[in-house]
């Protein structure tokens, strides 16, 4: 009987690692695509910021193409295409001192996204994604507006991108 080398006690591994990590992604991504056309978002909230769309736009297409390895593209055949529209933009009161002060407010901010997956139609998706925070009363909205803007945008980023490719 011929002896195993050595070396093949270390290649049998390295083959069934890389045989079970086709299409998974560090991030839990489930990848079957090569390319995806993220749409810009339509503003179609009743108070319009100007630059809101372009903004959330971003911090999606940042956050799928970073984690998920795809090309971007503006095919209408990509494997996958994400299209939307910002429904709410607004602000509210959230907490009251006394019977008639405000001491909390609320942004609010909803995007109903349309998902198309090509490849797997099963996983394609229309859904509302809604994230909020809140800020002291005693501040003026334009004055906290963007940072407001930018940790809603990173948790609306995050929502959608694991509905579309993590499947929670």
């Amino acid at each position: 009987m011929m002896p195993i080398k050595p070396y093949l006690f270390f290649l049998l591994p390295l083959l069934l690692f890389h045989a079970g990590c086709g299409i998974y992604s560090f991030s839990g991504a489930t990848i079957e695509g090569k390319n995806i056309n993220i749409r810009q978002l339509e503003n179609r909230s009743a108070n319009v910021v100007p630059s809101l769309s372009s903004v959330l736009t971003q911090k999606i297409r940042s956050r799928i193409l970073s984690q998920t390895g795809l090309a971007s593209t503006t095919k209408d055949d990509a494997d996958y295409d994400m299209s939307g529209a910002i429904t709410t933009y607004a602000v509210s009161v959230t907490g009251v001192q006394g019977a008639q002060v405000a001491t909390k407010n609320r942004l609010t901010i909803s995007l109903e996204v349309k998902f198309t997956n090509r490849i797997n139609d099963k996983s394609s998706f229309t859904q509302t994604f809604t994230r909020f925070a809140d800020f002291d009363a005693s501040q003026l909205l334009q004055s906290v507006e963007g940072k407001l803007i930018e940790d809603i945008g990173n948790q609306l980023a995050d929502d959608i991108f694991n509905k579309a490719f993590v499947n929670w």
